[in-house]
């Protein structure tokens, strides 16, 4: 959520940030909006102070034997006047709110301006696609000629878009997640969590999620939500909290499955587990201080490569536009690994700085030692390190044979128990 201190003082910079999304121009709804509720405030400030300066003159007149029937009077007025103002508070806080949680996060003044993933900015392309003396597969059709994806018997029990994974690909998907989460914690220093997968909803408002997301998530009859990805447990983990400045940066990694209803996504990528309703990722996440969101922002890039370099798989780093970028991020850098059947590059991890967007929305802020009275918003970071079913997927074609067989790769051995071939 933006800083409404920011819209009252710069509406030309909210304005603009909405332009460069696409969207349309609110400062001078929200500025209007803000302008009444801060009088209704007010006013209710003053007659509630004038109530209890009544209220002691009544007590004063009474007791001296005077008479008290015209402050009676006042105070029988102002009591009938508060339940109006504190209606209109309310009515007034509910609108500008509503306006607020729903605009997105401001650009970063380096972000590209663009419409979509077509004005996204290459970075750079590390690796070189393999050339196959054959015609590559799908990973679909290798899983499923090897015996071991099973993408009919899913949908049987559970629908489109679900998988069934067995013997050596699913210990393969194991083991991925295995080796990137030593990697994370032993490289590059993130503390690994085990979280809840149910979260309730003021979580998901937390990071963004809700209330625009609402048609993407799964929710139990319960109330409670299954998370789309575990940004939304790792973060909300310093929720309405004052951190010890001494104790940033924080980072954290999970991994979890996620859950997501693809409503967004009608007709693309039906087919494989390029996107699906569940879904394995290892995330990663940052909380640091505002100066060191940028710096952290790179190293969290770097960790995600990591993994994709030591896989040895060809991919390359692209900075999203303005009009490409998820709502909660001032800037957001794509990881996008090559896929052979599809002779094109694919997301497949995504790290983002959100600044001090999804601390306000969490009031997460921290303390330090010089300065004991003030607190500043955190800056929190988000990435996926990576997912692991297109990672996967990405193994599987990059490292399949003429026979059909799949090459293990080198640092995955050791996780597969020395299994060389996936045959």
């Amino acid at each position: 959520m933006l800083d409404i201190k920011l819209i009252r003082e710069q509406p030309e910079r909210l304005d603009g940030a909405l332009e460069k999304r696409g969207a349309d121009k609110l400062s001078e709804i929200i500025v209007d909006l803000d302008a009444k509720y801060r009088s209704v405030v007010t006013q209710l400030q003053s007659l509630l102070s004038s109530r209890n300066q009544v209220a002691k003159d009544i007590g004063s007149a009474k007791a001296k034997g005077e008479d008290a029937s015209t402050l009676l009077a006042q105070s029988a007025q102002i009591k009938e006047q508060i339940p109006v103002l504190e209606e209109n508070e309310k009515r007034l806080r509910e609108e500008l709110d509503l306006i607020l949680e729903r605009i997105p996060n401001i650009p970063a003044s380096d972000v590209p301006l663009g419409k979509d993933e077509h004005d996204n900015v290459l970075v750079r392309t590390v690796g070189t696609p393999k050339t196959f003396d054959f015609t590559p597969l799908p990973h679909e059709d290798l899983g499923e000629k090897l015996g071991l994806m099973d993408f009919e018997g899913a949908t049987k029990m559970s629908g489109a878009r679900f998988v069934v994974l067995k013997g050596g690909l699913a210990r393969l998907e194991r083991a991925l997640a295995q080796f990137m989460l030593d990697i994370h914690t032993s490289q590059f220093g993130y503390t690994e969590v085990s979280p809840p997968l149910l979260v309730k909803s003021d979580a998901l408002f937390g990071t963004g999620q809700l209330p625009k997301f609402q048609d993407d998530q799964f929710q139990t009859t319960s109330g409670y939500y299954l998370i789309p990805t575990a940004e939304v447990c790792l973060t909300n983990t310093v929720r309405e909290k004052i951190l010890d400045e001494k104790n940033l940066p924080l980072r954290l990694t999970a991994h979890t499955p996620c859950f997501r209803q693809e409503a967004g996504s009608a007709g693309r990528d039906t087919k494989g587990m390029m996107r699906q309703h569940q879904f394995y990722k290892v995330e990663l996440v940052s909380i640091v201080k505002p100066e060191d969101s940028e710096a952290e922002h790179q190293r969290m890039v770097s960790a995600a490569e990591e993994i994709l370099k030591k896989l040895d798989l060809p991919y390359r780093l692209m900075l999203l536009c303005t009009g490409d970028m998820g709502f909660g991020a001032a800037k957001t850098y794509d990881l996008e690994v090559w896929i052979p059947s599809q002779n094109m590059y694919r997301e497949i991890s995504s790290c983002s700085n959100c600044t001090d967007f999804q601390a306000r929305r969490m009031n997460t802020r921290y303390r330090g030692s010089e300065e004991a009275s003030k607190t500043t918003f955190v800056h929190t970071l988000n990435g996926s390190g990576l997912a692991v079913g297109r990672t996967l997927l990405a193994v599987m074609e990059n490292y399949q044979q003429a026979d059909g067989s799949i090459l293990v790769p080198e640092v995955l051995k050791p996780y597969m128990g020395g299994i060389g071939v996936i045959q």
